[in-house]
């Protein structure tokens, strides 16, 4: 009573990782099954709008699922309000319950991903994009487990998983009503605030916190991987240029998204614009009064030019 367990990660997490895999398979059944089918029934969307419609409907249960856990996590284990225990005693080796169990179950969904690809029957031009996110998400959160990074991993993790989830909810928006795109909005500055405090926590941890780690001896046994190499200024600050020019590349890739966003809105919005004036003139009355079928000015007269004879 009153014991404190800790947690090591092994081998056997492997066949914890397949155990889940198989219930996120069910999972992802059960969701598409009982909602995403009869929705996209009553919609009638085309082949490429139901595929994306799946994978946003998707996305944003699991998104949504994994915030509201993540949050509970890093509040339980106080890790917001008191942001030194992100590198304080690192390596963080042994781990919560919850924590280990949140890593294992993230690992878990991102490789049922794999197979769902040819469950869903996925485009074969959208394959190669899923696939890269797909591999992404698990270079991430693997390395964060097993370099003992976990702290620092629920965080960006919340982060990451809170923009992706507006992002993904206003699609669905959009996929029932094309003229609702308010979300979009919402995603785009809850986007570049996640990216500011990404930067800011990667600094914090990186530039201040790990090289005041107590322990800088490479020591594997004890997972300390790592932590010696941020005594040099020069790696530590070669870290920092990277993580900076990636936020930057990402950065620069959503401002381009978002002009090209704002400039197909402009030109949809002149289009229709002139469409609407070319049907206003087409429906105009045309000036003076109708005779036997023949349009008469006003004066009477035919508005039909008149040819002038030769002299």
């Amino acid at each position: 009573d009153g014991e404190l367990v800790q947690y090591h990660y092994g081998l056997k997490d492997l066949v914890t990782i397949l155990f889940y895999i198989f219930i996120a398979i069910i999972l992802h059944a059960v969701v598409q099954e009982y909602a995403l089918d009869k929705i996209n029934r009553r919609l009638h969307l085309s082949k490429v709008k139901h595929s994306k419609f799946n994978e946003s409907g998707q996305l944003v249960a699991f998104h949504l699922t994994s915030v509201i856990w993540c949050l509970y996590v890093v509040v339980t284990e106080g890790y917001l309000s008191n942001p030194r225990s992100l590198w304080e005693n690192y390596p963080h080796v042994s781990l919560p319950f919850q924590v280990k169990f949140f890593y294992l179950c993230q690992l878990a969904y991102w490789l049922h991903a794999l197979p769902e690809l040819y469950f869903q029957k996925v485009r074969k031009e959208e394959i190669p994009r899923q696939l890269r996110c797909i591999a992404l998400y698990l270079v991430h959160i693997a390395g964060a487990y097993l370099l003992n990074l976990t702290r620092l991993g629920l965080i960006l993790l919340l982060l990451q998983y809170l923009a992706e989830f507006f992002f993904h909810m206003a699609r669905l928006v959009y996929f029932t009503d094309e003229n609702n795109e308010k979300l979009f909005n919402v995603w785009a500055v809850v986007f570049v605030v996640t990216r500011l405090f990404t930067l800011t926590l990667y600094i914090l941890v990186i530039g201040f916190g790990l090289p005041r780690v107590d322990s800088q001896a490479l020591d594997p046994e004890r997972g300390n991987f790592f932590s010696f190499l941020f005594n040099n200024i020069l790696f530590r600050m070669s870290v920092l240029l990277l993580v900076c020019l990636f936020q930057a590349s990402v950065m620069w890739r959503f401002i381009h998204f978002q002009l090209r966003r704002s400039r197909e809105y402009w030109n949809e919005q002149s289009s229709r614009k002139r469409a609407a004036a070319g049907t206003k003139f087409s429906l105009s009355p045309s000036p003076g009064y109708h005779e036997n079928g023949v349009v008469k000015a006003e004066n009477g007269t035919s508005p039909r030019t008149k040819k002038l004879k030769s002299p």
